[in-house]
């Protein structure tokens, strides 16, 4: 971006200026690093050589001008020249108000140095000083686009490494790279991506419901991990709330998602554990359009038989884990008892009458098999989740014990 040119002085006036400017150059630099030291606090706590970097900034600054005050037109100026002087770490430490600030101070310096001079030069430094400080935005604005960039493709490699459980010693850092402020449990949300993805709605609302998440797009798979995130100090001494639970979470989160199913993989301990989540919530994914009335978003573990009967190693394990061994250990009777019931079509006079038993103690058996195991039988989709259970189980036998042992 080119200056627009000053009014032109008159050629005598205009060369005497610039041999004063010349000769002054080194005195405006020093006494631009004087008004930091006097006006800007975040610069005097800059160590030593970030400081003597920043004063390469406004010496090249200073020098820019007198370029540009002697001819105008022949060169754009560039902001990246005066910038490029300065290390990376230094334009990364330095934030973009702290830049304006230091022009500020910069040609207020020089201001008052050509106070009483020529009226051009002036004008001058205004027009120039305006233009650098827009090179400074547009500067920064690269760079913050340059970091968004990095920080996708950061973000999508760890989002992968956690769907496929290839962890390394790195995954920690790029972590805290990324800025996560998930803590505690952890869970995954897979979905179908929309057209056009609003990573920023996705993000505000998991803040808003105090949660944090990771985001990364496979093919037409969107896919969320979602972390707990601490809720902001409120200054109250009242106890704080419960945690919201994920699912409401998940549902908060829904509109950010396009058409198709929404499956939420099970709640897990921590960020490294996330692949568990993960794997069951692919799996549920990939079955859950033979559950015609499913809910959006779906959990994982509601979607147990589909999983199971695509072959899902981990849907079998926890239909054994969670719901078989449990029962069967807790009681025969009751494993026997729910096996009639759901072979006789979930009748309580028909099992009664298989089991020798009053239609009551059937249904006194049945509540206490969802005590012991959380499922209640006579509702139409637990009873399939149970019925898997017990096929699933009884397959696993290692002895061949059968059902009606």
């Amino acid at each position: 971006m080119t200056p627009a040119t000053p009014a032109a002085p008159t050629q005598k006036t205009k060369a005497q200026t610039l041999a004063w400017l010349k000769t002054v150059s080194g005195e405006f630099a020093t006494a631009t690093l004087k008004r930091l030291e006097d006006t800007l606090p975040w610069y005097r706590e800059m160590p030593p050589g970030r400081r003597s970097a920043v004063g390469m900034v406004a010496q090249a600054g200073i020098s820019s001008f007198i370029q540009w005050y002697d001819d105008p037109a022949s060169t754009p100026w560039i902001a990246a020249d005066v910038f490029g002087v300065a290390p990376r770490e230094l334009l990364r430490s330095v934030s973009l108000t702290q830049t304006l600030q230091l022009i500020k101070v910069t040609v207020e310096v020089v201001e008052d140095r050509v106070k009483g001079r020529d009226e051009s030069l002036r004008e001058a430094i205004l027009l120039y000083s305006r233009e650098i400080a827009f090179g400074a935005a547009d500067v920064y604005a690269r760079a913050a686009e340059a970091r968004g960039l990095w920080d996708a493709r950061l973000e999508a490699l760890v989002v992968d490494s956690i769907l496929s459980g290839e962890y390394d010693d790195e995954l920690p850092s790029r972590i805290a790279a990324l800025g996560w402020h998930g803590h505690g449990e952890v869970s995954v949300l897979v979905g179908t991506a929309p057209k056009q993805l609003d990573v920023d709605m996705l993000r505000r609302t998991a803040r808003h419901l105090d949660a944090d998440v990771l985001i990364g797009v496979q093919g037409s798979r969107l896919v969320l991990v979602i972390g707990r995130a601490l809720p902001a100090p409120t200054g109250e001494d009242d106890h704080s709330e419960p945690p919201l639970a994920f699912l409401e979470i998940a549902k908060a989160l829904e509109p950010g998602f396009g058409d198709g199913h929404l499956v939420l993989g099970h709640e897990v301990a921590a960020l490294v554990d996330a692949n568990r989540s993960a794997k069951a919530a692919l799996a549920g994914f990939a079955v859950a359009r033979s559950w015609r009335n499913a809910p959006r978003p779906t959990l994982a573990d509601d979607l147990l038989p589909e999983r199971a009967l695509a072959g899902d190693p981990l849907a079998r394990s926890t239909l054994i884990n969670r719901i078989y061994r449990p029962l069967q250990g807790h009681s025969i009777e009751l494993l026997m008892t729910l096996w009639a019931y759901l072979d006789n079509g979930r009748s309580l006079e028909a099992t009664a009458r298989e089991l020798f038993v009053h239609p009551n103690t059937v249904r006194y058996r049945l509540k206490r098999v969802s005590d012991v195991i959380g499922y209640d039988a006579t509702g139409a989709r637990e009873s399939l989740i149970l019925q898997s259970a017990l096929i699933i189980g009884s397959i696993a036998e290692p002895d061949g014990t059968t059902r009606r042992r």
